[in-house]
């Protein structure tokens, strides 16, 4: 069978740049190693799906080239997927920080990009194990478990290593070093911490409490809640800072982020109050008292001086802690790192020394922050390749 463009990978990226090129009346065909396409829209932002953020810049990506995104970003904005939504009717809603989900289920994104896909007359076929690639003069021959597939352009759209109980693999990692493309070091981002024994111990016990707090790491700072687990750590804050987190380094956590803890402190002084039923007006009462039991215990405030008052508050404001490692990648809802930006184009996703290649959304070197990043750089790499294989 001989197409003009194929697409390995049906997920958010990989649709899209299937039903951008399908639109200009390219052939199209998709392969999707899954039972069924775009599992993981299915099952973000709590099956609602987070599709896109209105405040989306090149500041809210990690890459090995800060600006490679850009153009991309540039050309597809979220007003555009926003208006595809609207098209189809899809209800919609801001929950915060400029984060869009649908009114009912992902299930309406899905079927929208699908829509699109049936109107732009692209094939899509499951259960497509692709078995070897390799390149013939112009054309690409792909060998699957469904037979062999030929065509001039090419688009890897496999992903990146995160959720492997969703058939995540290193596939299109490996098919970009066949090729002879870079792939820069992956590690799992978005991902809970988790932490050593000792705090473990005192803290899992308080499994399901969340605080608001400002996480800190380096020059980067998230405001969310942080979420007490089994394991460790986790909550908006936590997974956006575990993307830039270094293995053996502490980050930092402000749990009183709009107040002035030493002030706060000295004020209770005289209240006949113990120091955990202090913070307790600030913080779920268990953890005020697990917090305080790894400061060294809780007394009466009076019993206090001004110098332990001003450490305490201190602590607050900069709790510093190790994590042990992270939940992995089984965990993770992303991966940082991929296939290097400078091996490909930004205006087309197409790789710079094998023509008629290209490679979009998760498989590359470009990475969001959480709330929606992820996949409007998804729309916009496969808008960006599907304008151009």
């Amino acid at each position: 069978m001989k197409t003009d463009v194929i697409v390995i990978g049906a997920g958010a990226a990989g649709l899209f740049c299937a039903l951008t090129a399908g639109q200009r009346r390219r052939s199209v065909l998709a392969l999707e190693l899954a039972e069924k396409v775009g599992k993981k829209i299915l099952i973000s932002g709590g099956g609602r799906c987070n599709f896109t953020n209105l405040h989306t810049a090149p500041d809210n990506f990690i890459s090995g080239n800060p600006n490679f995104h850009k153009s991309a970003l540039a050309r597809f904005t979220p007003l555009d997927f926003i208006e595809l939504v609207k098209r189809h009717r899809i209800g919609f809603h801001e929950k915060k920080l400029g984060q869009l989900f649908c009114n009912e289920s992902s299930q309406q994104i899905l079927g929208m990009l699908l829509d699109e896909c049936r109107q732009a007359r692209v094939e899509i076929r499951v259960n497509c194990r692709v078995q070897s690639v390799e390149k013939l003069g112009n054309t690409f021959v792909v060998e699957t478990n469904q037979g062999r597939f030929e065509s001039e352009s090419l688009v890897v759209a496999t992903g990146g290593l995160s959720i492997p109980k969703m058939g995540a693999t290193d596939f299109g990692h490996r098919l970009a070093r066949q090729f002879g493309l870079k792939v820069t070091q992956t590690r799992p981002a978005l991902v809970p911490f988790t932490l050593a024994e000792h705090d473990r111990e005192i803290l899992s016990p308080l499994s399901g409490i969340s605080v608001d707090a400002l996480a800190k790491f380096g020059k980067r700072q998230f405001r969310e809640n942080i979420l007490v687990t089994h394991q460790g750590l986790s909550g908006p804050a936590i997974l956006q800072i575990s993307s830039y987190w270094n293995p053996g380094e502490a980050i930092e956590l402000d749990l009183l982020p709009d107040a002035n803890a030493e002030t706060l402190l000295v004020d209770e002084r005289d209240s006949g109050k113990e120091l955990k039923t202090v913070l307790s007006q600030f913080w779920p009462q268990r953890f005020a008292q697990a917090w305080a039991t790894i400061q060294g215990g809780s007394k009466p405030m009076r019993q206090y001086s001004n110098k332990e008052l001003r450490t305490i508050a201190e602590r607050i404001h900069r709790w510093r802690i190790t994590p042990n490692g992270t939940e992995g990648y089984r965990k993770a809802e992303v991966t940082v790192g991929g296939v290097a930006t400078d091996e490909l184009s930004s205006k087309t996703m197409a790789s710079r020394e094998v023509a008629g290649l290209f490679f979009i959304g998760e498989v590359v070197d470009v990475t969001g922050h959480l709330g929606g990043f992820n996949f409007q750089w998804a729309w916009a790499s496969g808008f960006a390749a599907g304008q151009a294989a």
